[in-house]
């Protein structure tokens, strides 16, 4: 059994690397779409309740950690072929999108509506990810209350603005 075992990880710590590297794309396309997003963000008319610009980065790297383990964990019991991973993929391009249209674009309306779609995305992969692994469900449940969050800012920025 120890043989079978190590025949197994490899294949598993690979498969987990593509989900981190897929997320660290879009990480990093965010970050080029928005070198100067503090500085955008610090001359918004923004709500009393917005955060300070410095949260963004931790928050994003928690959840973007746990959106590349999420997605792992269901590819482990369904493959990469489950639809679930089609509308992941998805959620992934919807997140990709969000900060060239908000800073890069300067597009605070078509952002919302794009920030929409991606909520609406991550919702279907939860609800299809909780069929293959509930821990991959409740993974992305943060991730879900940030863009309700973000969501709500972005519109206020937006009307604000």
């Amino acid at each position: 059994m120890t043989v079978h075992a190590s025949r197994v990880r490899p294949p598993a710590l690979l498969a987990l690397l593509g989900f981190v590297a897929a997320v660290v794309v879009v990480a990093v396309v965010g970050g080029l779409a928005s070198a100067s997003a503090a500085e955008q963000y610090a001359s918004f008319a923004r709500p009393s309740w917005a955060p300070p610009s410095w949260l963004f980065g931790p928050v994003w790297t928690v959840l973007y950690a746990t959106i590349a383990v999420s997605g792992w964990l269901v590819w482990r019991r369904a493959g990469l072929t489950a639809p679930a991973h089609v509308v992941y993929a998805v959620q992934l391009l919807l997140n990709m999108a969000w900060t060239p249209l908000f800073f890069a674009a300067g597009l605070p309306g078509v952002a919302f509506a794009e920030i929409v779609l991606l909520w609406l995305s991550i919702v279907a992969t939860i609800a299809l990810f909780a069929r293959h692994s509930r821990a991959a469900a409740w993974l992305l449940v943060p991730y879900l209350g940030w863009v309700t969050f973000a969501a709500a800012l972005n519109y206020a920025i937006w009307t604000l603005g």
